[in-house]
Formats: C-alpha cells, sequence, structure tokens
C-alpha cells in the first residue's frame, strides 16, 4: 500500500459540516411548516405551558427536516439530474447517502419520541403519521409514479398545524381539520406553478409530474379548479367562529386575487418556455398567501386574547 498516496487521498477528504447536515433537513420549507404549526399551537382553545409548547413546534421542526432529509436520502438519484437540487449535499457530493440515511431517522425517532413523552401521546402519533406519509407515501409510492403525487402527498404539509393543535388539546377537533384541509387545498396549486417552470428538470429526471404528462394547459386548468375549490375553504375558520370578521375578509380579497392571477395564467397562450412570467406569479403569490392567511389568523388570535 502507497502510504504517501494514502495520507493525500485522507487530506483531500472533508468532513461535512454542520451546514450540510441543515441544508439536508430543506430549511426553507422547515420555516413555512413551523410558522404554520405555530399558529396552530396559537390558536387551538385551551392553554399550554410555554416550555412544553415550545418542545412540541421544536419536535414538529425536526421531524419536518428529518422527513426532508430523508427525501433527499431516497431522491438522490434524481436530484442528481435536476439543475435546481443537483447542488444539494448528496448529489453534490457533501454528505453520502448512508449518512444521510443514519441522520434522518434519528431525528425522526427522537422527535417522536420527545414529543411523546413531553407533550402528548395524540400528538407524537400525528407527529409519525406525518414523517411516514411524505417519507412512504409521497416520496416513495407517489412521486415517481402518478401525477396525482402532490395532490395526495400534499397532506404531509397539511399535518404540521394539527399536530400543534393536538399538542394544546390533546385531540383532533374540527378547528384542527379545518387549518389542515386549507394547507391541503393550497398545495396543488402552488407546486403545479412550480411544475409549470420547471417541466423540463422533472422531466429530464423522470417525475411525471402533472405538465410532463398532460402538458401545460391541462395543468392550468387544474390550477384553476384547485384555486376555486380552494378559496371557500380558506373562508371555514371565519365562517366556524375561531377566526374572526379581519381573517375572514383578509382571505376573501387574497382568494380573489389568487383567482385572478391563476385565470391570468390560464389566459396566457404563451408556453411557459417562451413567457414563465405567469406562472411564476402564482407560484410567488402563494407563498405569500398562505404566510398572510396564517399570520392573520394568529395576530387576530393574539388581539382576542387581550382584550
Amino acid at each position: 500500500m502507497d502510504i504517501t498516496s494514502s495520507n493525500h487521498e485522507l487530506s483531500e477528504y472533508q468532513l461535512p459540516s454542520a451546514g450540510d447536515y441543515f441544508s439536508l433537513l430543506k430549511p426553507r420549507v422547515m420555516s413555512l411548516v413551523i410558522f404554520t404549526a405555530f399558529i396552530g399551537l396559537l390558536v387551538a382553545p385551551g392553554s399550554i405551558h410555554p416550555v412544553i409548547g415550545f418542545t412540541a413546534i421544536l419536535c414538529i421542526a425536526v421531524a419536518a427536516g428529518a422527513a426532508g432529509c430523508l427525501n433527499m436520502w431516497y431522491e438522490a438519484d434524481i436530484d442528481a439530474k435536476m439543475k435546481r437540487t443537483a447542488g444539494r449535499p448528496i448529489p453534490a457530493g457533501k454528505i453520502d447517502r448512508e449518512s444521510a440515511l443514519h441522520f434522518g431517522v434519528a431525528l425522526s425517532v427522537g422527535s417522536v419520541l420527545i414529543m411523546g413523552l413531553m407533550v402528548n401521546i395524540v400528538a407524537a402519533v400525528l407527529l409519525a403519521v406525518t414523517i411516514l406519509f411524505y417519507v412512504v407515501v409521497y416520496t416513495v409510492w407517489l412521486k415517481r409514479r402518478t401525477p396525482q403525487n402532490i395532490v395526495i402527498g400534499g397532506a404531509s404539509g397539511a399535518f404540521p398545524p394539527m399536530v400543534a393543535w393536538a399538542a394544546v388539546t390533546g385531540d383532533i377537533s374540527l378547528g384542527s381539520i379545518t387549518l389542515f384541509a386549507v394547507i391541503f387545498m393550497w398545495t396543488p396549486p402552488h407546486f403545479w406553478a412550480l411544475s409549470l417552470f420547471a417541466c423540463k428538470d422533472y422531466a429530464k429526471a423522470g417525475i411525471p409530474m402533472l405538465p410532463v404528462v398532460s402538458g401545460e394547459l391541462y395543468t392550468k386548468k387544474q390550477i384553476m379548479l384547485y384555486t376555486l375549490l380552494m378559496v371557500p375553504v380558506t373562508i371555514l375558520p371565519w365562517y366556524l367562529g375561531f377566526a374572526g370578521i379581519v381573517y375572514g375578509v383578509t382571505a376573501a380579497v387574497l382568494g380573489g386575487m389568487f383567482i385572478w392571477l391563476s385565470y391570468a395564467l390560464l389566459s396566457d397562450k404563451q408556453s411557459v418556455d417562451e413567457n414563465a412570467g405567469s406562472a411564476k406569479r402564482v407560484f410567488l403569490f402563494s407563498i405569500f398567501y398562505l404566510f398572510a392567511l396564517f399570520a392573520v389568523l394568529g395576530i387576530e388570535n393574539l388581539v382576542w386574547r387581550v382584550i
């Protein structure tokens, strides 16, 4: 064995940094999960000790990151083929797949156990379902098999406020199901808008996203349809009485803007290759839309408590 050569190889090898491992957690996705979960915790009826509440949100954040990590582990092959994901830690060669798998499993098990021990069993079970749904149902089963992947798989992103609600109440109620429904209905138009201008990437990786399988026009029609179905669902918190008139008006106005942008996308006769502006506007607005709805819901609830 050439000791000099071996030493040279060892000197070139760099251990993954903390930043590399953090990137495995999909921090941008995690931030939205944390925010919606926090609002779920805030608007749930009853009270929770601040330390237990913080523990619940931390467990949800870690679980979301763990699911993202396991998603990257499983999809490392297709991530390497897509321009927007090729820089992720595994395809970039910063972390090996086995390490990512161990990291993701450890965080998954740890977050569920701590939720069960420190908060309650219902929240822990829902948290476990969230992880399994994203990793097994969406990532492994649906994503490479059907263009309806995001419709069914979107449930995983809708669970966090329900988990947080259960952390306070110890049960599943109509209010938490409504928050789940808002995110569940929001997910298809949000991700289909993204898939329109990332269509070539998905096609290259062999992922049957809706525009790859059914074309741009059909995808635009589905975005329009789901937007029309989504808006009434977002008004339900006001109708059911756990949100006030400010939220109701905000949901109606922003919903009208979402419908208008979706219609503008549908009316745009140019292909996304020629002009991706309409699709990007729907995608970017959808992020603001969900953030604004939950922010108003949380702020209104805080004002009620102060008054």
